[in-house]
């Protein structure tokens, strides 16, 4: 019975680290910060240094926080990890634990506590980390790009049903300026005539308004590597938006602002010096 209780165990120890290989395969970079929580300067004792070396010394490619970033990191945040180092109390011990959480803030790993009985320093921590990255060697990672299925089948329906729709507001445009035609050539014009005449050209321009409204408030969305180009009826492109690892949420590049959908509805909100700014879009995926 003892037997098949540790077999079971070292099982689901195998099947646990097999999964976190290949969820953390998936990632390309992992940004490591300038200063840890516990200790008072940046890269003391050279800890946040030492772990940038050591993810890299097991396959990661690691920058350092607030460094110039590779191009498609810039455009998809989420290919990275964010790494950080935890110290747990001990009074004879020192211990620490490496931790990653993904471009949402959720953990996706945590190594085992790396202890060290060294009193000095500097030498504890960088003994403790290096006994916790003993779990991210274990690993094996290899970065594998995990490529999702897209079609722009919705995006092209989407597109054409609105041009009808801006078409038939111009075909009612016209139907009301060849009725107004019609009205001024008739011989008989009495107050009420010229009345309806002024009222049939106040409903062309407000409606003409409408379409011009309608055609500049619509923002198609053009398929592009990991996201979407938002553009206007000019064309013109207005953002560029990134995808996350959350469905109907999408990073803004350039500017501090998300979009994403509300029930029906698809919100962009903007980061402010006066606070989070909300404004309603009308995108056609």
């Amino acid at each position: 019975m003892k037997t098949k209780f540790l077999s079971l165990l070292v099982m689901c120890l195998v099947a646990g680290s097999l999964f976190a290989q290949t969820n953390l395969n998936a990632y390309k970079y992992v940004i490591v910060p300038n200063k840890y929580d516990f200790l008072k300067e940046k890269d003391q004792y050279q800890l946040n240094s030492l772990t940038q070396f050591l993810f890299e010394k097991y396959g990661f490619t690691a920058l350092k926080e607030g460094e110039a970033y590779p191009d498609d990191l810039v455009k998809n945040r989420c290919l990275a990890l964010k790494s950080d180092a935890m110290k747990d109390p001990g009074l004879f011990k020192t211990k620490l634990t490496v931790e990653l959480k993904d471009c949402n803030d959720a953990v996706v790993y945590t190594t085992k506590v790396g202890e060290s009985r060294e009193k000095d320093f500097y030498r504890a921590y960088t003994e403790a980390l290096r006994d916790a990255f003993t779990d991210i060697e274990a690993l094996n990672y290899k970065y594998e790009p995990n490529l999702a299925a897209t079609t722009t089948t919705t995006t092209v329906v989407a597109a054409t049903n609105t041009n009808q729709e801006i078409q038939e507001l111009k075909n009612e445009i016209q139907a009301l300026k060849e009725k107004e035609a019609q009205q001024a050539a008739s011989v008989a014009v009495v107050p009420v005539v010229a009345a309806e005449k002024v009222e049939t050209a106040k409903e062309a321009k407000t409606m003409e308004a409408e379409v011009k409204e309608v055609m500049n408030s619509v923002l198609y969305a053009q398929e592009i590597e990991n996201g979407y180009q938002l553009v206007d009826a000019t064309p013109k492109v207005v953002y560029k938006i990134t995808k996350t690892a959350q469905p109907n949420l999408y990073m803004v590049n350039g500017e501090n602002a998300i979009i994403y959908k509300k029930g029906d509805t698809w919100l962009i909100e903007f980061n402010t010096s006066e606070g989070t700014k909300q404004k309603e879009l009308n995108i056609k995926f």
